[in-house]
């Protein structure tokens, strides 16, 4: 082994030498093949060399043992002993304050407890780009133990499909979780707006505020416009509801395009029961319960083409808020959180808190999430342009 070893590394070069033999005749030299003339020396040293690497070999191999036991260890954890150790970030993918925050805040505490080993919860805000800087960090930057939780928005379903960016966050590539409702959006104008009632959006043009261009509440507007006929002047870029509310009242925009859940929680419900906000109409086929006698989409399209436009854009809302966690969480961690959210769901204390907050819950599960996000991937390029169009800055 020694001498195979001092053979890979240095060479047997087996160099000539020339010898004369004691004795013998005349200055005829004896030539054979024999090593260099320190002989003795080299053997030492290939012994040195040889009982070095065996170390060297044993020395690895006992930290690679070591590697592998650690990791093997971490494999075997069961999903109690991995979260009663680990805490838990649930990354909102909104500013602070915001709607989405507050639920997300208020579900964490009961989410908890519903996780084996009852993990401590850290809400973290990840704002930017209508939600698709936390859905890229959660797909590229964040620990895939099941660590991180997305709570991520229904727009970041399909942005990567129409804005071509499937490399930064593609909504196939994540384990989705669950969400605790579904959304609606509806429009509202101010008691000052020129425009009081649905007909009057046709007739009467009505200054919109808005938040990120491609938000639904921009895109939804846009959509009108073109394909039903409104008149309203998009101003979009506000950093969110409350300062398109705050505009509202200076009397910078008319209205907006809010959530259902919005107009009934808050100190927008309180506006819309005294009159301060006019509820316009419902943008779906169906109405919430809330507004049931408001005119909807089905009210005013016809166009098969402009329905599957529409289909395409309100069908993220069936996922409201969803969460994800990374696509390589172990199976048993996702199983896990699966299961404590749809304890959750079910908890007393939690709906209760829930309706009392005016945002009652409507949750799907996480593989009711990815069939969405599905049939969002299977729609028709044609549609799809359609869309582009809507969404995507053209300057």
């Amino acid at each position: 082994m020694r001498a195979a070893l001092w053979a890979l590394l240095i060479g047997d070069t087996g160099l000539p030498c020339v010898i004369k033999p004691e004795g013998a005749k005349g200055d005829e030299p004896v030539r054979r093949s024999c090593r260099l003339s320190a002989a003795v020396k080299e053997d030492n040293l290939q012994e040195e060399v040889a009982m070095s690497i065996l170390k060297t070999f044993k020395v690895s191999g006992a930290v690679l043992a070591m590697t592998m036991g650690v990791a093997q260890a971490a494999s075997a954890q069961t999903v109690e002993e991995f979260y009663s150790s680990t805490p838990v970030t649930i990354m909102v993918s909104a500013p602070a304050g915001t709607l989405s925050d507050v639920l997300a805040r208020q579900f964490a505490t009961y989410f908890a407890q519903h996780i084996p080993g009852e993990p401590d919860i850290v809400v973290m805000n990840v704002a930017g780009a209508g939600g698709m800087v936390a859905a890229g960090q959660l797909q590229s930057n964040q620990p895939t133990d099941g660590s991180v939780i997305g709570f991520l928005q229904r727009n970041n379903l399909y942005r990567s499909l129409v804005d071509g960016t499937n490399d930064t966050f593609d909504p196939r590539e994540v384990q989705w979780i669950g969400s605790l409702n579904k959304e609606k959006y509806a429009i509202v104008a101010s008691g000052q707006s020129p425009v009081q009632s649905a007909d009057d959006m046709f007739t009467t043009p009505m200054v919109i505020g808005a938040t990120g261009f491609a938000n639904e509440n921009r895109t939804l507007a846009a959509l009108m416009n073109d394909y039903l006929g409104t008149q309203f002047e998009i101003i979009h870029g506000y950093s969110g509801r409350e300062e398109v509310y705050l505009a509202m009242e200076r009397g910078e925009v008319d209205g907006w395009l809010p959530t259902v859940t919005g107009l009934i929680t808050g100190d927008q419900a309180r506006q819309v029961a005294e009159g301060e906000l006019t509820v316009l109409m419902q943008l779906g086929w169906e109405n919430d319960p809330a507004f049931p006698d408001l005119p909807n989409f089905s009210d005013y399209v016809e166009d098969p083409e402009v329905e599957a436009l529409i289909d395409f854009l309100i069908l993220p809302f069936e996922a409201g808020r969803p969460l994800a966690v990374p696509a390589e969480v172990p199976q048993d961690r996702v199983a896990a959180l699966r299961e404590a959210f749809t304890a959750t769901m079910e908890d007393p204390a939690f709906k209760t808190l829930m309706e009392e907050a005016g945002s009652p819950l409507e949750p799907i599960s996480g593989e009711e999430i990815a069939a969405v996000v599905d049939q969002l991937y299977a729609t028709p390029e044609a549609t799809l342009e359609d869309v582009r169009t809507l969404v995507t800055a053209t300057d």
